[in-house]
């Protein structure tokens, strides 16, 4: 509770010191940053007939201050000819100041057109529903010189203030987060506000999984195969429109969006990095522009070497006698993994735009794991029952790889567009394991009484097909239409192969009630349209996806066959946003959305890594259904210091979650108690999030994020002793970045977790590292909870070299060894206490740097024209 009030007196203090800050910058930059040269404008010069001109001269000037006679003056600031079609295009131009550009061409008159980057009045606040955010790309359209002078309107290209949250969608630029330099996407999402993320790497938003995305489409890598230098931003999509996938149930998108550079020129970096336990990273990008096409390339790799501590205590409250058990766990896992990406952009035309993208991944590891299992029986003697010892050794590799095409059509209409995007994923994996257990009569020290083998030999592969196209029509400038289509084509083959030690045949014999060869296949296909119109300050963006699916497994081995049909469902939602004086903003959303079960909840495979939390799937589980309800509220302050307030509500139905029942272990042939998934009968879940940033000075910024929860689970339909359970929670996130004298900049993060629910829907699968895989996945969340914990994370940098070219950052993860996972569980057959120590206090020191030059002369060009070339360098 004092850690609670904290945080809560914290946020107080920063709202009252937004209303206490002097104006702002122009557009809301923020204090000390600079714009740069981030605009971009692009049009086709036509005759009356509409009949391209090539070879017009167009030339950009600039007003600036002439020194000597304190007088403005026009300078040359770019220039070119325009192209066989028409076309042409300027980047890279100044944002602040105003621009004239004049165009002339021979037979034609010329004609005059002046160009501000900067509003005349700056934007209250976010746009409204569905309105997109200011852009500095700017399409002049088709451009007419003819005989008559045309006299065409000025046009204004609004600059982005900089803003990273939106009222429906936070957008984290985390490409200068230096905490996570040289580790994976895991760290990047430790330090996202409203993410939290558990000691195996699971995911949750607002307590629950959300979809993960890559470049806006669903992906099958996990977060430990994305480099965190890869990544430019996180998008955080709390609720989604039609427009989104409407899979992912309540929880939301995350969408990874990966570094691309488009600037004309080559540009690229280097980076490599050491972690205290001698684990390596590196990587390098590169990219090139160069007329019609972009290059781009990034390969990373990471080592691994990472160290795990559990201990698990258990009363067994069914059996005579009771017993105790204690377990104690050390995992190391050691291994590493490469990432490649490479593509390019071709711009047919300023208005068409090609890209293709392709990627290769490969893993290896070799996991460790030593096990200890005392188990007692509760005679009043307290006679020791049992010890063994289990070692268990392996190899897992993966190889992935992925290719994804889009074009994109611009209109001459400002916003009207057309996109086409395909993508493929395919994935294989390998993995054995080996299992030697050791039992001991009277204790670790009295000698040997028998040994067990256990080996698994298993693999598969998946692959991942997305076709989708997407069109946007501004019907006029305050309506807009939206509509596509979109199939997701997914299938996976699974092997888990089961074998014992038979001493009489002196060799390995597969247990095949234990062993699963499963292959599956999930079809989704949807469409959407929506609806959005600007009435002065109020907005309203409806609409509605709709959703066909069906999935297919079958056991390879013995021919069962599992399937569900879904027909069409439908997902609507409204968006509703009014703007009021001094950047306020109201909005609310309603929608509906769905998760499907994964593949792990779904393969009725034993598994039977941690003899204590034997894991299996259930393929009867159906969909579950979530509606959402939330209502925000936002608040820009004087020099882009921001407040974020939300309320929101969930109701989902058939909620998949773990559970306990008792079945037979296919090992032993006797009754254990096994953890499954289930459908329960419903869950709600209802809170408020505060998120607010703040900008004291220029040396100086705080991002503050606090969510406070509620959550019930009903599990009537298979428990009724523990039907319900409902817990008040909270969650808070504080960052903060300095910068410091001699280039040196510096940067804090905390994390506090309170005693919360076992999070809902989780996925996780064989092998997981611990009762199920992870935190929160032994049980139902009607079974158990979550120990408070808090983390803090600190990393300090050093930038050097002409123009600050090289870098060397070290950064300290878990400082205070404090992300320690206590996890409480109680059911009809044991009370369980579990905790989990993973990779505490973690160096990392990495060094990175940037090399490039923005300059169009790098490469050979077609036309040397000289008077050309001279004003592409300006």
């Amino acid at each position: 509770m004092k850690k609670f009030l904290f945080f809560a007196a914290f946020l107080v203090i920063t709202s009252g010191a937004f209303s206490q800050m002097p104006g702002g910058a122009p557009g809301g930059a923020r204090p000390g940053q600079a714009l740069g040269n981030m605009g971009h404008i692009y049009g086709k010069i036509v005759d009356s007939a509409g009949k391209a001109i090539s070879e017009a001269s167009v030339v950009l000037l600039q007003s600036t201050m002439d020194a000597a006679t304190k007088k403005t003056k026009e300078v040359l600031l770019k220039g070119k000819f325009s192209q066989g079609n028409g076309d042409f295009s300027f980047e890279d131009l100044p944002v602040m100041g105003q621009l004239v550009l004049k165009i002339s061409s021979t037979g034609y008159k010329p004609l005059t057109q002046t160009i501000s980057f900067m509003p005349a009045k700056a934007p209250q606040g976010p746009p409204a529903a569905g309105q997109a955010m200011p852009s500095f790309v700017k399409d002049l359209g088709s451009i007419s010189l003819s005989a008559q002078i045309t006299t065409l309107q000025t046009v204004t290209v609004t600059a982005n203030k900089g803003m990273i949250m939106d009222i429906d969608k936070k957008v984290f630029n985390v490409d200068k987060n230096i905490v996570s330099a040289g580790g994976t996407a895991l760290d990047v999402m430790k330090n996202v506000p409203s993410i939290n993320v558990d000691i195996d790497g699971n995911v949750s938003l607002r307590n629950a999984s959300p979809q993960i995305f890559v470049d806006g489409r669903p992906t099958t890598l996990t977060l430990e195969q994305i480099p965190a230098d890869a990544i430019e931003s996180v998008e955080v999509i709390t609720n989604p429109s039609a427009k989104f996938d409407a899979s992912g149930g309540g929880a939301g998108i995350l969408n990874i969006v990966l570094k691309k550079n488009k600037k004309t020129g080559y540009n690229g970096n280097l980076r490599t990095g050491i972690d205290k336990r001698g684990a390596i990273n590196a990587g390098a990008d590169f990219n090139v522009r160069q007329g019609k096409v972009n290059l781009f390339a990034s390969v990373n790799t990471n080592q691994m070497k990472g160290v795990t501590n559990g201990v698990t205590d258990r009363l067994n409250i069914v059996g005579d006698p009771q017993t105790s058990i204690l377990q104690t766990n050390y995992n190391k896992n050691k291994g590493a993994f490469i990432f490649g990406r490479a593509g390019l952009d071709y711009f047919i035309s300023n208005r068409t735009t090609l890209t293709l993208t392709g990627f290769r991944v490969h893993g290896e590891f070799n996991p460790y794991e030593f096990i200890n299992i005392n188990t007692d029986s509760l005679y009043s003697a307290a006679t020791l029952k049992s010890y063994s010892e289990r070692t268990t050794t392996g190899n897992r590799e993966f190889n992935g790889r992925g290719g994804s095409f889009g074009l994109k059509y611009i209109f001459p209409q400002a916003g009207k567009e057309l996109t086409a995007d395909a993508s493929y994923f395919s994935g294989k994996s390998d993995n054995n394991s080996l299992y030697t257990t050791n039992l001991y009569a009277n204790g670790q020290n009295s000698g040997i009484t028998g040994n067990q083998l256990q080996k698994i030999m298993g693999g598969g592969n998946d692959y991942n097909i997305i076709l989708q196209t997407d069109f946007v029509n501004p019907i006029t400038s305050t309506i807009k239409l939206e509509t596509g289509v979109r199939a997701a084509i997914r299938g996976r083959t699974n092997i888990n192969n089961n074998f014992v030690f038979n001493s009489a045949a002196n060799d390995f014999v597969e247990v095949p009630s234990a062993s699963s060869n499963y292959k599956s296949t999930d079809n989704v296909y949807a469409a959407y349209m929506s609806f959005t119109q600007s009435l002065g300050d109020f907005g309203y963006k409806v609409g509605v996806r709709a959703e066909s699916s069906n999935y297919t497994g079958e056991l390879t081995k013995s021919g069962e066959q599992f399937s569900n049909k879904y027909p069409v469902s439908l997902f609507p939602s409204i968006f509703l946003s009014q703007k009021f004086k001094n950047k306020q903003e109201l909005q609310l959303s309603i929608t509906r959305r769905i998760n499907r079960p994964n593949f792990f909840q779904l393969i009725p495979f034993v598994d039977f890594t941690d003899p204590l939390n034997i894991t299996k799937g259930n393929p009867g589980l159906v969909p579950e259904f979530t509606s959402s309800f939330e209502m925000s509220y936002s608040k820009t302050y004087a020099k882009n210091n921001m407040i974020l307030a939300s309320l929101y509500f969930k109701n989902t139905t058939d909620l998949i979650t773990r559970y306990l029942d008792q079945q037979i272990n296919p090992f032993t042939g006797t009754e254990a108690i096994i953890n499954s998934y289930i459908n329960a009968n419903s869950s709600q879940s209802y809170g408020s999030e505060l998120t607010s940033q703040l900008y004291p000075a220029k040396w100086l910024d705080f991002t503050t994020n606090v969510n406070i929860y509620n959550s019930t689970i009903n599990t009537s339909n298979v428990n009724k002793t523990a039907a319900n359970n409902s817990l008040w929670s909270w969650f808070g996130k504080f960052n903060s970045n300095f910068k410091l004298p001699g280039n040196f900049t510096a940067q804090l993060s905390a994390t506090y977790q309170a005693k919360t629910n076992l999070a809902q829907s989780s996925g996780g699968g064989p092998g997981g590292g611990g009762p199920g895989g992870g935190f929160g996945q032994s049980q139902s969340s009607a079974q158990g909870y979550i120990k408070p914990f808090y983390v803090v994370d600190l990393a300090v940098k050093k930038t050097f070299l002409k123009n600050n070219a090289a870098s060397v950052t070290l950064s300290a993860s878990d400082i205070f060894s404090t992300r320690k996972i206590e996890q409480y569980s109680v059911s009809d057959y044991f009370v369980q206490n579990y905790s989990r120590l993973r990779d505490p206090q973690m160096l990392r020191l990495t060094f990175a740097y940037r090399f490039g030059k923005i300059d169009a002369l790098l490469f050979k060009r077609k036309n040397n024209n000289s008077t050309q070339a001279s004003s592409d360098m300006q």
